[in-house]
């Protein structure tokens, strides 16, 4: 018997011994019934939830097993091309660019974000921002609140080696 059947049944004990609702007795039993009703549906919706969790992760099984297949072959497949094309059956992976394999690994081709350590001026906290909030010139303190401005100015040194040095034209060093 399942749970809902099991419950039902005990239902029908309980209103066949004509408890009460009102008296003492009667209003435990009522609530005793409530909570494994209450209880039924909960496991009925957890076997509901593994059940799409099995699924889901038995088609994740099979993406990886087409992934590793991609990536390292099948070793049960010869090395020769099976195509009659002549060619040397080369590895399917090589002739893919990088946004094919970013599309098969389910990645979107975008870089990762560019993140800047700043130090607060007022409690010398270090700041981690990224770069659009870098240019807009503005960090507030993520330990103090302080707000600061960044000031981009010119090189500090010429023989510094950055990259502005190095972009400029001898005499203009």
């Amino acid at each position: 018997m399942e749970l809902k059947e099991r419950a039902a049944y005990v239902k029908g004990l309980m209103e066949g011994l004509e408890v009460e609702q009102s008296s003492k007795e009667g209003k435990v039993i009522k609530a005793l019934y409530d909570l494994v009703a209450q209880l039924c549906d909960t496991v009925a919706e957890l076997d509901s939830d593994m059940d799409q969790v099995y699924d889901e992760l038995d088609a994740m099984d099979e993406d990886m097993d087409e992934l590793e297949n991609l990536l390292f072959g099948d070793e049960e497949e010869d090395e020769d091309c099976d195509c009659d094309c002549g060619c040397d059956d080369e590895d399917e992976l090589d002739e893919l660019d990088e946004e094919e394999l970013d599309d098969l690994l389910g990645e979107e081709a975008e870089d990762e974000a560019v993140e800047y350590e700043l130090t607060c001026p007022n409690c010398n906290a270090v700041t981690v921002v990224d770069e659009n909030t870098l240019l807009n010139e503005q960090v507030c303190c993520g330990n103090c609140g302080a707000e600061f401005e960044i000031e981009f100015g010119e090189c500090c040194d010429e023989d510094c080696g950055c990259e502005e040095c190095q972009e400029l034209p001898e005499e203009e060093l």
